[in-house]
């Protein structure tokens, strides 16, 4: 039996689709994933959400000096689509560099998305020029109807959005963000070059019986939410396959404590601080540690069409320690050890 690596390093990993927040919660969380990741996909969901390029430009100033002064860190910055969003704003941002894609959330389907859009047909003429520019879509992929279960909202998704949408823009880079169905998990498997998906830890670790383990557990609630074990399986299977389309997006979407143990907790799991030693356990359970670079590290940039990160980062089996909470929020992992630690 070959014996088990002690150590490992990777080129730098990047981060395609992390939520840093704002103001004292920027400030105590964007180190964090600064620490591992040489690039992020910024999430744009604040209040009032990134909606042009100047509020684009302002954010990531905001995001750069809430790091340490040796930070080697690039935000990449989004978009927020709305019904009304104008089309030539969204590609002179994007020709600039102002922002790298859009995000797309259904309206009222997660944390701050009640300026999300209604309709798709109400963005096509956006989506137009997003597909003769080059520009990303970014799709939060679940259905709002109140009729669906929460349970199959991102599997009624896949077959009534997302597919039209491959058929109507052929050639528009879409990227389904932190999938968590064997459905969300196939239809990218089989679908065209131009799409590829996000895979956060938790929708790795975890399944739907998280939530209730001894009473509700208000810091494994997340949106899209966990789903049944099969479900986790076949995310687990896709991350580890080595297929280039899915990639590292932790998804990571801090709330202080008092706004997850509420009656109407919020939604979102602060995994950040120690994103890579997660991603590891799964694949080393997975027996696909040699597919671990390729997944954090090269798929996102090569879909994005990015240069490869110089450098590297290197994980020991030294063990790392989850603390209960970190400031006023709890990490996912808090008060577990982990079996890798970044050095």
């Amino acid at each position: 039996m070959a014996s088990q690596p002690q150590t490992l390093t990777i080129r730098r990993p990047d981060d395609w689709h992390v939520h840093l927040r704002d103001g004292a919660m920027l400030q105590a969380v964007a180190p964090w994933t600064g620490r591992q990741f040489a690039r992020a996909i910024v999430m744009p969901n604040l209040s009032p959400p990134v909606t042009s390029v100047a509020m684009a430009a302002a954010y990531r100033a905001r995001i750069l000096a809430a790091l340490p002064e040796d930070a080697r860190f690039t935000p990449l910055m989004t978009c927020y689509l709305t019904d009304h969003t104008d089309p030539a704003e969204v590609v002179r941002g994007f020709e600039q560099g102002a922002w790298a894609a859009c995000k797309l959330y259904p309206a009222h389907a997660t944390t701050n998305s009640a300026h999300g859009v209604t309709s798709v047909a109400h963005i096509r003429p956006v989506l137009d020029a997003m597909q003769r520019a080059g520009m990303p879509l970014l799709i939060h992929g679940e259905v709002t109807d109140p009729a669906i279960d929460i349970f199959d909202r991102e599997a009624v998704f896949v077959e009534r959005v997302l597919a039209p949408l491959l058929i109507d823009y052929p050639a528009l880079k879409i990227v389904l963000e932190h999938i968590t169905t064997a459905e969300a998990a196939s239809f990218v498997a089989a679908g065209p070059a131009t799409l590829a998906a996000t895979i956060t830890p938790q929708h790795l670790h975890l399944d739907r019986n998280a939530l209730f383990a001894g009473g509700i557990r208000p810091h494994a609630y997340c949106l899209p939410v966990l789903k049944r074990a099969r479900h986790r399986d076949a995310v687990r299977t896709a991350a580890t396959s080595g297929s280039p389309k899915f990639f590292l997006g932790t998804d990571s979407a801090p709330h202080l404590i008092e706004a997850k143990e509420t009656g109407c907790g919020c939604a979102g799991i602060f995994n950040a601080p120690f994103a890579l030693e997660s991603y590891l356990t799964v694949f080393e359970e997975e027996g696909a540690l040699d597919r671990f670079e390729a997944f954090a590290s090269e798929h996102g940039a090569r879909f994005y069409g990015l240069p490869l990160n110089e450098g590297t980062v290197t994980v020991t089996r030294g063990g790392a320690d989850v603390p209960e909470r970190i400031g006023a929020v709890v990490p996912f992992h808090a008060g577990e050890r982990l079996t890798w630690r970044l050095a």
